[in-house]
C-alpha cells in the first residue's frame, strides 16, 4: 500500500525470518535478544502466532517489547519478527461506520472466526475487495502538494471522503486514473517527486504512525462552540470546536451516558468513539443504539458518521494505549479533509492504569500513587493533538477531544484527574450526590468551568442572541448565591430565612429542574437546540425577576411556589419541541398574567 510508510526489501525479508528470540516474559512486557538493530516504537511480531507488539526500550542486543495481545503461554525462546515500521494505522475509505479493536483490526472480520478474538488473528483494517467510485480532482501534469485533495469517494450517504496526498509527498502528477470503480489497493495516481525525480504510486489509502501527530499548516483560535444539544454544556460550560474537555466522575455518576449523549447529538461531522478499558456491555449498547438513531442535522443513522474503537476491560491491558493513539490519528485524518471531528475517550483513567501496570513490570521508579513519572507527559501529548487548524491542503478542520476520567472513589485530587485538569480547558465535574439523587446529567455546576467563554461569545452574539453571556452569568450568580444560602439552611432551616432569600433558593431550584436537568430518554428533551436553550433559560429568569418584584411588595413566597405556570416552565423542556419555539412567547405571557394577578390579589388582601 503506497504512502509515506513503506517497508524496505530488507525489512520484508526480516518479516519472514526471526530476528531474535524471547528471553523473558512478564505480562504484556517481553524482553528479546535481537540479531540486528531495532528502533524505538518499531512494530514487532512475537511468537509463532506473531502477536503484535511495539519496541519500548533498546539496550545493546536486547529489546523490550510491549505486546498488545494476550501473552499467556508465551515463554523464552520464542521467535521475534521485525516489520521495519513504527506502529501505524491504515487510513482510507471504509473507516466510517466500522468497529475496530485497539490495533485497528475490524471486529466484523474477526467475528467470522468465532465470538472470541483468537491470539495472532490478522485482518486488514480496510476492505481490499470493496470497490469505491473514485472521482479525480487533479489532472496529470499538475503540481500537487502534501495534503491536497487528489479525488473524492462517497464513503457514506453523509460523508464525502476526500482522498488526500499523504503528508510530505509533493511533486508533479505523472498520471491519474479516470473516474471509475477502484479498491483501496489500486494505484490511482503517480507523483514525480521534485527532490529525486522518482515516481511514487498512490492508492486511496496510506499508512501513518499513530504516535506522530499529523502535520498541518497553522493553528487557529477556537471560536465556534461545539453545540451538543445539552443545556448544561452549551449554555453554561461551552466547549469550542478544536478544544479539550474532561469529564471526571466516580462510578455510577454517568460518564459513559454523558459521552454517549455527546456522541449522539454533538454538531460534529465525524465522531470517533474510543472505548478504552470500559465494560463490554457499554460498547455493546453503542453498537445497538447508534444504528437506530438519526443525526439531528442530516436525519441519517449516526453510524454513517461514526468510527468506533473498542478495547474493553476484558481485552489485553496494553492495547488500551494503542486504542487511544489509533483513535486520535483517525480523527486527525478526517480533520485534514476539512471536517470537524469529535473524539470521545472513555476513559483515560483505564489507559493510565495500563501505563502503571506496564511501568511496574518494567520495574521503573513509581511516582505518585504508583503511576509512572511520565504520566503527565503522555496525557499532555494526547490532548495537544486537539485543535482547530488550517490544513496542509488549505482547508480548515478541527479535532475536539473529550476524555472521561474515572478517579477511584470519586477523588478529584488523584493524579490522572489533576494532570488532565492542567491540559484541558473545560472541566465538567460529575457529582456522586447529584447522581444518587437521580439528577442527570449530574454536573456539579460549582466545580465545573469552561475556558472558552470569551472565545465563543461572539459566535452566540452573531448567530443567536447577544444576551447569551448576560443570561448565563445571571443564572450562575443565582446558583452561587443559592449555594451560599444552603450552608445557612443546614444550620437554621429554610423557614428562618426572609422571603427574599427563600426566593433565591426557589429560583435556583426552578433553574435546576427546568433547565439544568435533561432527560436523555425523552424523545423531545434528549436534544435541545440553541434557540430553545436560550428561550427556556430566558423564561426561568423572567419568572424569577417577576417573582422578586411581587415578593418585594410583600407577597408571600408560598404563593409564588403554588403558581400553575411554574409547573409549565418545568415541563416546557419536554412539552415544547425544537420546532415550536413560538410557544415560549405564550409561556412568558402566562408568567406575566399570573404575576400580575398575584400582585393584585395581594393588594386587595392588604
Amino acid at each position: 500500500m503506497a504512502g509515506e510508510l513503506s517497508t524496505s526489501p530488507g525489512a520484508r525479508e526480516a518479516q519472514r525470518k526471526p530476528v531474535g528470540r524471547t528471553v523473558w516474559v512478564s505480562g504484556p512486557v517481553v524482553k528479546a535478544e535481537v540479531e540486528h538493530s531495532v528502533f524505538m516504537g518499531e512494530q514487532m511480531e512475537v511468537g509463532d502466532e506473531r502477536l503484535i507488539g511495539e519496541v519500548i526500550g533498546v539496550s545493546g542486543g536486547q529489546a523490550l517489547l510491549q505486546v498488545y495481545e494476550e501473552t499467556e503461554g508465551l515463554g523464552p525462546g520464542r521467535p521475534v519478527f521485525s516489520t521495519g515500521l513504527p506502529m501505524f494505522v491504515t487510513l482510507g475509505p471504509g473507516l466510517v461506520g466500522s468497529v475496530f479493536d485497539g490495533i485497528q483490526r475490524p471486529l466484523h472480520a474477526l467475528e467470522k472466526a468465532g465470538p472470541y478474538i483468537s491470539r495472532g488473528t490478522k485482518a486488514t483494517p480496510l476492505d481490499t475487495e470493496k470497490r469505491w467510485h473514485f472521482v479525480p480532482r487533479k489532472r496529470a501534469g499538475e503540481k500537487i502538494g502534501a495534503g491536497e485533495v487528489l479525488g473524492i469517494v462517497q464513503e457514506t450517504s453523509v460523508i464525502e471522503h476526500r482522498v488526500l496526498v499523504p503528508p510530505e509527498v509533493s511533486g508533479e502528477l505523472a498520471s491519474v486514473v479516470p473516474e471509475g470503480e477502484y479498491t483501496v489497493a489500486d494505484v490511482v495516481a503517480t507523483v514525480r517527486r521534485h527532490e529525486t525525480g522518482e515516481e511514487m504510486s498512490l492508492t486511496m489509502a496510506h499508512r501513518w504512525p499513530v504516535k506522530r501527530p499529523r502535520p498541518y499548516h497553522s493553528h487557529l483560535r477556537p471560536e465556534v462552540p461545539l453545540i451538543t444539544g445539552q443545556r448544561i454544556f452549551d449554555l453554561f460550560f461551552p466547549l469550542a470546536k478544536g478544544g479539550t474537555a474532561a469529564i471526571p466522575g466516580g462510578f455510577g455518576t454517568g460518564k459513559t451516558v454523558t459521552q454517549h449523549q455527546l456522541s449522539k447529538w454533538a454538531m460534529a461531522d465525524i465522531i470517533v468513539f474510543v472505548g478504552c478499558g470500559e465494560r463490554g456491555n457499554e460498547m455493546a449498547e453503542v453498537l445497538l443504539v447508534f444504528p437506530e438513531l438519526a443525526d439531528p442535522r442530516t436525519k441519517r443513522p449516526l453510524m454513517e458518521k461514526t468510527v468506533l474503537i473498542g478495547n474493553t476491560s476484558n481485552m489485553p491491558v496494553a492495547a488500551r494505549e494503542a486504542s487511544i493513539y489509533t483513535g486520535i490519528t483517525i480523527a486527525e485524518y478526517y480533520r485534514d479533509m476539512g471536517y470537524d471531528v469529535a473524539l470521545m475517550a472513555d476513559s483515560t483513567s483505564r489507559w493510565a492504569e495500563a501505563l502503571r501496570e506496564v511501568s511496574g513490570r518494567l520495574e521503573e521508579m513509581p511516582a505518585e500513587e504508583g503511576f509512572p513519572a511520565y504520566l503527565a507527559a503522555r496525557l499532555a501529548q494526547f490532548y495537544e493533538r486537539a485543535g482547530y487548524v488550517e490544513t496542509l491542503g488549505g482547508a480548515t478542520g478541527s479535532v475536539t477531544v473529550i476524555g472521561a476520567v474515572s478517579p477511584a472513589g470519586g477523588d478529584f485530587s488523584e493524579p490522572v484527574t489533576q494532570h488532565t485538569k492542567r491540559f484541558t480547558r473545560c472541566f465538567w465535574a460529575l457529582d456522586k450526590d447529584l447522581a444518587a439523587a437521580r439528577y442527570f446529567p449530574a454536573i456539579n455546576y460549582l466545580e465545573s468551568y469552561s475556558g472558552y467563554l470569551d472565545e465563543v461569545g461572539e459566535w452566540w452574539h452573531r448567530k443567536y442572541d447577544a444576551r447569551w453571556r448576560a443570561l448565563r452569568d445571571e443564572a450562575m450568580r443565582l446558583l452561587q448565591e443559592d449555594s451560599r444560602l444552603q450552608r445557612i439552611v443546614r444550620l437554621i432551616g429554610e423557614d428562618a430565612l426572609p422571603d427574599e432569600q427563600r426566593l433565591i433558593i426557589e429560583g435556583s431550584r426552578l433553574l435546576q429542574e427546568a433547565c439544568l436537568q435533561q432527560n436523555a430518554n425523552d424523545p423531545v428533551d434528549t436534544f435541545c437546540q440553541p434557540e430553545k436553550q436560550l428561550a427556556l433559560l430566558g423564561a426561568v429568569l423572567h419568572f424569577v425577576k417577576r417573582a422578586e418584584e411581587v415578593v418585594k411588595k410583600g407577597a408571600p413566597i408560598h404563593r409564588v411556589r403554588e403558581m400553575a405556570v411554574r409547573e409549565e416552565i418545568v415541563r416546557a423542556k419536554e412539552k415544547i419541541p425544537n420546532d415550536q419555539l413560538d410557544r415560549f412567547k405564550e409561556l412568558t405571557r402566562r408568567i406575566d398574567e399570573e404575576m400580575d394577578a398575584l400582585y393584585r390579589d395581594f393588594r386587595r388582601v392588604t
